[in-house]
């Protein structure tokens, strides 16, 4: 299987950023990569499965898969530790040629074996900071990987990080602007509150705060929660934020 020429990976690239610039989220991003790593790196006489496990800090792990087969194997990967968590770990490819004659992994290998797969290919995807990604190739014949076919593997997961990236860059952006604005709805409910607070009793807003926070305290209610049934109380009307996006 010969490396793809200029012009291909040219064409690739474009489709990488097609990917990322079509998908909502990063599960449907990689969902998307995922059929296309399969149709790039399929033999003309044998597909070639392919599955995408994401682990990122303080998220649960995130996998994509070209079809239902592939599902299933990363299932096993996520459950047992085998060559993808293996190629996120030292940051390099994970060949398994045989899956009948591999001694590495035994629980993961009596799992996949099941499955009718003959070899396993696992490319680390090299993105930032605590995140941890892999490429998951799988196929039913034996010896399906060759040099040549890891060379391209790897030099296609090379360009599919740098998309990765971005999906990931473009979703933290927007973890962000909602937890911001789901900041600013909560501190303008909590200052309508103390504002029919200091109302009510003639008094300072530092003192219409502490009536607030001791009570929710007392309560053991959380205070954006006091805050909102008190200005349900005073007002028929819905509480939103103004603020340009």
């Amino acid at each position: 299987m010969s490396n793809p020429r200029p012009e291909q990976e040219a064409l690739q690239n474009g489709y990488f950023l097609d990917l990322v610039l079509g998908s909502e989220d990063v599960e449907a991003f990689l969902t998307d990569l995922a059929a296309f790593s399969s149709e790039s790196l399929s033999h003309d006489t044998a597909p070639v499965f392919c599955g995408i496990t994401v682990l990122r800090r303080k998220k649960s792990a995130t996998a994509a898969s070209s079809d239902e087969r592939a599902r299933v194997m990363d299932e096993l990967q996520s459950e047992y530790d085998g060559p993808c968590l293996t190629a996120m770990d030292k940051l390099t490819s994970v060949l398994v040629p045989d899956l009948a004659s591999e001694h590495r992994w035994p629980d993961y290998v009596e799992a996949a074996s099941q499955q009718g797969l003959g070899s396993i290919l696992s490319v680390p995807l090299l993105v930032e900071g605590d995140t941890r990604a892999a490429l998951n190739l799988y196929s039913e014949r034996t010896h399906a990987f060759g040099p040549d076919d890891v060379e391209r593997a790897e030099v296609f997961a090379s360009h599919a990080a740098k998309s990765l990236r971005l999906a990931l860059k473009i979703a933290q952006l927007s973890d962000a602007r909602n937890d911001l604005a789901a900041a600013m709805q909560s501190r303008t409910v909590i200052d309508l509150a103390v504002g029919a607070i200091m109302a009510q009793n003639h008094c300072s807003q530092e003192e219409a705060f502490t009536i607030l926070r001791t009570a929710s305290s007392n309560r053991n209610i959380k205070l954006r929660h006091l805050a909102r049934s008190i200005i349900a109380a005073v007002s028929s009307g819905k509480v939103t934020t103004h603020f340009e996006e």
